[in-house]
């Protein structure tokens, strides 16, 4: 899933259609293959179900008390599945021209594609009556833990699977995660490509769910990734929360030369960790969505910043961008149309405008 959504981002943001027409397109198929093979009916409820996978929390590997590992319709994966599915007919349209040969070469037939597509509207999907996504089947059995028992006992819990081992019990019977699951796929999607995710598949949420989902998998996560943190840092400061989002984006910021993680840091830098502070700054502050056609801007920089200037580069377009608390200035060296808080914009090459926040 992670191959092919890079694959996606990559041409979007570069516009390489030829990288689609030659590699993307068979390697995006090919794991919509897999995906699908891993799809299940279940003729009770006509719902899809994708077993023995583990998803990105890492704390749960298997079911309590079960001989074999996995677990059954982690919603991460499900919802990434969906979103693989539906990016199909885009990219068809994409690589139209040379799509008959390329069907050919990999023998992908109508009605295997009309099966993602009828998969993509009919995961399995465990939502409660609070709105809670349920990141995998059967977690709303687990044991809830006593994280003020264990605050108080080890003072640093990050890497509470160790712990719980060391006690002789295990992670896996327990609501706790190492860092985003459910969660993380608001990192990789808006919220308006999840509310349509979710819409395709019947499924109803009320309007704050991601406020919710926030606060509940918060408090049942240890933080054990750094990584973890500016994910979560993007997600407080989309509902609103800033004081939350500072807070946890400055400790994925001294993660290293702070040691957070008591010696860690001695055994290799985070270096996922450092180039997602830099894209939480440039995405979640400076407000920059690459994720659309069109680049949008929606700048919500922290009060303790006073500007931020980049450089970046979209769909063959190198922009400079200078962002403060009052306007952002934008100079593109090509004729473009960007989105500024969702108002399209056309820019002149060469030129710089602003535009008041």
């Amino acid at each position: 899933l992670a191959i092919a959504y890079n694959v996606w981002q990559y041409v979007n943001t570069t516009g390489d259609v030829d990288f689609m027409k030659k590699f993307g397109a068979e390697i995006i198929f090919e794991i919509a293959r897999f995906w699908a093979s891993k799809s299940e009916l279940n003729t009770k409820t006509n719902k899809y179900s994708i077993h023995k996978v583990m998803g990105p929390d890492e704390f749960h590997e298997s079911y309590p008390n079960a001989e074999e590992g996995g677990i059954s319709d982690n919603a991460y994966t499900n919802i990434m599945v969906s979103w693989l599915f539906a990016k199909v007919p885009e990219i068809l349209e994409m690589i139209w021209d040379d799509a008959e040969e390329l069907l050919s070469k990999i023998s992908l037939k109508e009605d295997e594609i009309n099966l993602w597509n009828e998969i993509q509207q009919n995961l399995n999907i465990i939502v409660n009556e609070d709105g809670i996504i349920s990141q995998y089947d059967a977690y709303f059995d687990l044991k809830e833990l006593d994280w003020d028992h264990y605050f108080k006992k080890y003072t640093n819990v990050y890497r509470m699977d160790r712990l719980l081992k060391a006690e002789g019990k295990t992670a896996d019977d327990y609501k706790v995660a190492k860092q985003a699951d459910t969660l993380m796929t608001f990192y990789n999607l808006n919220k308006e490509t999840v509310d349509k995710i979710m819409s395709d598949m019947s499924i109803d949420l009320p309007k704050d769910y991601l406020e919710k989902n926030l606060e509940y998998y918060l408090k049942r996560t240890s933080h054990g990734s750094t990584l973890s943190r500016v994910v979560h840092a993007q997600l407080a400061k989309l509902i609103g929360d800033d004081k939350l989002s500072w807070d946890l984006y400055s400790g994925a910021l001294s993660s290293d030369y702070n040691d957070i993680q008591g010696g860690t840091t001695a055994e290799g830098i985070h270096a996922g960790v450092m180039a997602g502070t830099i894209m939480i700054g440039l995405s979640t502050y400076a407000g920059i969505d690459i994720r659309g056609e069109v680049l949008n801007i929606n700048p919500k920089l922290p009060d303790n910043w006073k500007a931020i200037k980049f450089n970046m580069g979209f769909k063959g377009v190198d922009y400079i961008f200078n962002v403060n608390h009052k306007e952002v200035s934008i100079t593109p060296n090509k004729e473009s149309i960007i989105k500024c808080k969702g108002e399209a914009l056309c820019l002149a090459a060469n030129k710089e405008t602003s535009i008041t926040l």
